[in-house]
């Protein structure tokens, strides 16, 4: 498929990644973008070096998030850049007025794949062999024998004006018709997941670097364990909307507790970001986890990489069936 980058938008607005339904010079636009490009950010942001293990640990513990430079060197970003963007085009061809599958111009990587995942792509594999990141992991976990649950992640294209809810990544037990996903419940209602030391740990990829005009991602420190109700967009104070990781060079990780609490915010550049993933559980906590590799590939994976995805194995009589959708299965 051609890359849509490469298109001349003059010739043919309708190719153009994004802008689909704003106006780029909107008076509004121009006022958020000028507010955003003096104030976004969180003050004093530390971003460590990969060999920074112990102080990784402890503002993840705090915080419910750490960021980390240098992970990824150029090619590796080069790579995973030029996946990410293969990725796109494939999804965004779907949907040409880019209503997304996260609110406008917004999608999910994971939830645009009949997988619900893109572990098949090899620049995703790529991410499951990365030291310094399997080194702290292992430091958070306190144990090596934690597993994958998905590789995936999410997008926002230029035009992305709106901010997407604060929330969280897992949650208690509902019923299956609200999620097939979440498993944990306390039956005598005195424990929630948020009482657990951490079960589930996203660790963010970044291909380009975040600036604070193309959607960084807002994370609220320390509501990991918060049990207080998430403020909806009405009742979130300014100084949360604010609360974005940035700036954050290309080549860097962040890696979050997916239980604090975190959202999408506008994407006022004139440039797609791209926030891929790789998702593992603790050794000890277990949720539905849906198949994202074929037997052949995973046979191909170093030793590392198949013991974290040991799980996500189709069987070898089976088809993996892989593609682009907006409404991917339940299983």
């Amino acid at each position: 498929m051609a890359d849509l980058r490469d298109q001349d938008p003059a010739q043919d607005p309708a190719q153009e990644l994004g802008w689909a339904d704003k106006d780029r010079d909107d008076p509004a636009v121009i006022a958020l973008r000028d507010h955003l490009e003096e104030h976004n950010g969180i003050k004093g942001l530390d971003i460590l070096a990969p060999g920074e293990v112990e102080r990784a640990v402890e503002l993840f513990n705090r915080d419910g998030f750490v960021v980390v430079a240098d992970v990824l060197g150029s090619e590796q970003v080069e790579f995973l850049r030029n996946g990410c963007n293969e990725v796109i085009d494939e999804i965004i061809a779907l949907d040409t007025d880019r209503s997304g599958n996260r609110g406008s111009h917004r999608y999910s990587f994971g939830g645009s794949s009949l997988t619900r995942s893109q572990l098949h792509r090899p620049e995703w594999q790529m991410l499951l062999d990365i030291p310094s990141v399997t080194e702290i992991l292992t430091a958070i976990f306190q144990s090596p024998n934690y597993m994958l649950r998905a590789a995936s992640g999410d997008f926002c294209l230029p035009g992305a004006v709106g901010y997407q809810p604060l929330h969280a990544d897992t949650r208690d037990w509902a019923d299956a018709k609200t999620t097939p996903y979440n498993s944990f419940i306390d039956p005598r209602g005195q424990l929630s997941i948020r009482d657990l030391p951490c079960p589930y740990v996203c660790v963010n990829f970044l291909p380009q670097d975040v600036t604070r005009l193309n959607g960084p991602t807002r994370q609220i420190p320390g509501t990991q364990q918060a049990r207080a109700r998430i403020p909806t967009m009405k009742e979130e104070p300014e100084w949360m909307r604010l609360s974005t990781v940035c700036p954050v060079p290309a080549g860097a990780v962040q890696i979050r507790d997916v239980r604090a609490w975190h959202g999408g915010t506008p994407n006022l550049s004139e440039e797609t970001r791209s926030i891929p993933n790789l998702e593992y559980y603790a050794p000890w906590f277990r949720e539905p986890i849906i198949p994202g590799i074929s037997y052949q590939d995973h046979k191909k994976l170093s030793e590392h990489a198949q013991q974290l995805t040991r799980f996500l194995v189709l069987d070898s009589s089976e088809e993996l069936q892989t593609g682009a959708t907006l409404t991917p299965p339940r299983y």
